[in-house]
């Protein structure tokens, strides 16, 4: 099953790279570079929607960009995740 869910991508004040996923609670992701906070980000996004999904069962609905709290220089990536959803099914 595929899950997609927006990423805001802001740079810091140190050069480095923030990945926050507004529709996911408290998931976010750091990395020295675009790719690094890229690949991060989709770690983080795959072990959030993997607990969630055993602890509720459920996920929160997806934003519209035009929603999403950007600041200049912000970048939205949709952060695409694959997850097998039955033991033993090969892909």
């Amino acid at each position: 099953m595929r899950f997609i869910y927006p990423a805001i991508i802001r740079k810091t004040e140190s050069g480095t790279f923030r990945a926050d996923f507004p529709d996911l609670e408290d998931c976010h992701a750091e990395g020295d570079t675009l790719d690094e906070v890229l690949d991060n980000a989709n770690e983080a996004a795959a072990s959030w929607i993997s607990v969630e999904l055993e602890m509720e069962g459920h996920l929160p609905p997806l934003s519209e960009e035009a929603d999403l709290p950007l600041q200049d220089g912000d970048i939205v990536r949709n952060i695409c995740i694959t997850m097998r959803m039955t033991d033993g099914w090969d892909e």
